[in-house]
């Protein structure tokens, strides 16, 4: 499992920390960015096999970001939290082809199953 890369994007930093830690016991590679073109700059130099999003970013927003990250990885797997009840922005999420997506304040092991559910298995 230590080849799978996680890269966890949210502009509050105590939530990056949190999953950070979560990932990394897990046996994941994290990276994260508070911001969108730090996120695209690490997509573009790691390559990450799973993205944890936020929605709610200043500066570039979440779906902005989905859709830079799907025009340089069209695979690219994409797991969103919001805070926020934004139905639309879910929807608009998904139909860019987000895996799944979660409101905060999140359950921690939901997020680690749903992580352990959409990577996918190196031969």
């Amino acid at each position: 499992m230590k080849d799978f890369k996680i890269l966890i994007v949210d502009d509050q930093y105590g939530i990056r920390i949190l999953l950070n830690e979560v990932f990394q016991k897990e046996g994941y590679q994290t990276f994260q960015a508070a911001s969108g073109i730090q996120a695209l700059e690490i997509l573009n130099q790691h390559s990450p096999d799973l993205v944890l999003l936020d929605m709610k970013i200043p500066g570039m927003d979440g779906i902005e970001i989905l859709k830079r990250m799907k025009v340089v990885d069209q695979d690219i797997r994409v797991i969103i939290m919001t805070a926020y009840g934004e139905l639309d922005m879910i929807q608009e999420a998904k139909d860019l082809g987000a895996l799944t997506h979660f409101a905060k304040p999140f359950d921690i092991d939901e997020i680690r199953e749903a992580v352990r559910k959409y990577l996918p298995i190196k031969s």
